[in-house]
């Protein structure tokens, strides 16, 4: 453990963050795992399930927790699986 007032804080503020980006980060893997339970059986429900895939990408990509084209990626083929299954 550091020894100067500021770096204890920064050590603090990191293991806040990390904590919150790995949270960030299971709620998007479990929000795509809903989409894609969502196109076996009622692919109609995939579609508002999407949007909430989408906004939590976008908020990822906002804090820097997820690339940005990391997010445009898994949202462009999740997009284009519902969109075939609505088809």
């Amino acid at each position: 453990m550091a020894n100067i007032k500021s770096a204890k804080k920064r050590a603090i503020q990191a293991i806040a963050r990390r904590q919150q980006n790995l949270a960030r980060k299971t709620a998007i893997k479990t929000a795509i795992k809903k989409v894609q339970v969502a196109l076996e059986n009622e692919p109609e429900k995939a579609v508002e399930l999407l949007k909430d895939v989408q906004a939590q990408l976008a908020r990822a990509k906002s804090k820097d927790v997820v690339h940005a084209n990391t997010a445009s990626r898994k949202l462009s083929r999740l997009a284009k699986k519902v969109a075939q299954a609505n088809r």
